[in-house]
């Protein structure tokens, strides 16, 4: 499991680079049995095409770059595309809007991933401690994590018992639990991202930062929509 991952953490060292690309963060959390949405790299438009037939509309395209750190910024991003057309124009609207945003880049294609119904959006991070080393933060995703500041940390590696009390801990646990006859999300999962994490960082201490945002979690499981790890520059 770790092979692929050192593997992964080594070639972007040596192309000195720091942050992972989408597809390379995904293929490292997916190695520590954290699910993903299924996803596909396409190198030019008729894959993307091809590849969102095979996943299954609708689908989201996001431009995989070194040089494109804020995909949505750049207008690097399309989501709920609903058929090949739509997979076309936003292929091509995704190139200018880069070029525009950036100027020349290097394209290393496009990432095609199922769109991920809706759920409860939770988020998972890491961040490296001066003192501490590696704090895990969890908190429910969007407005409550940006605005409301709710979150919970603790230092890994982390047991059992403490992934239930950063769930637990959070003032938004409730919405997790089921308001208004709504079925409560499954935590299980949510756990066993906390201990997943926890098990990453602490055997890839190259691992400086960790955002797994949004995931998004279901009465059945969760998924993981997004993923970002910046290295430590060694």
């Amino acid at each position: 499991m770790s092979n692929n991952v050192d593997q992964i953490i080594q070639k972007a060292l040596s192309e000195n680079r720091t942050l992972l690309l989408e597809p390379e963060a995904k293929e490292v959390v997916k190695a520590y049995g954290i699910p993903v949405t299924r996803y596909k790299v396409a190198k030019s438009l008729e894959e993307a095409v091809k590849y969102a037939e095979e996943i299954k509309y609708p689908v989201v395209m996001k431009i995989v770059s070194r040089d494109v750190v804020h995909k949505s910024d750049a207008g690097g991003v399309k989501v709920n595309l609903k058929n090949a057309e739509e997979v076309k124009k936003a292929y091509r609207e995704i190139e200018e809007n880069v070029k525009k945003a950036v100027g020349n880049y290097r394209f290393e294609g496009m990432i095609i991933q199922e769109f991920a119904p809706e759920g409860r959006e939770v988020i998972v991070g890491m961040t490296k401690d001066p003192q501490f080393g590696p704090a895990l933060m969890f908190g429910l995703g969007g407005i409550f994590v940006e605005v409301l500041k709710d979150v919970s940390f603790r230092v890994a590696p982390i047991t059992r018992y403490d992934a239930e009390e950063m769930i637990r801990e959070i003032k938004g646990f409730p919405i997790l639990q089921g308001v208004r006859g709504q079925k409560p999300v499954d935590m299980e999962a949510i756990i066993n991202i906390l201990l997943n994490v926890s098990k990453l960082v602490m055997e890839h201490p190259e691992i400086e930062e960790l955002d797994l945002n949004p995931i998004i979690a279901y009465p059945d499981g969760v998924k993981t929509v997004d993923a970002r790890i910046i290295l430590s520059k060694q």
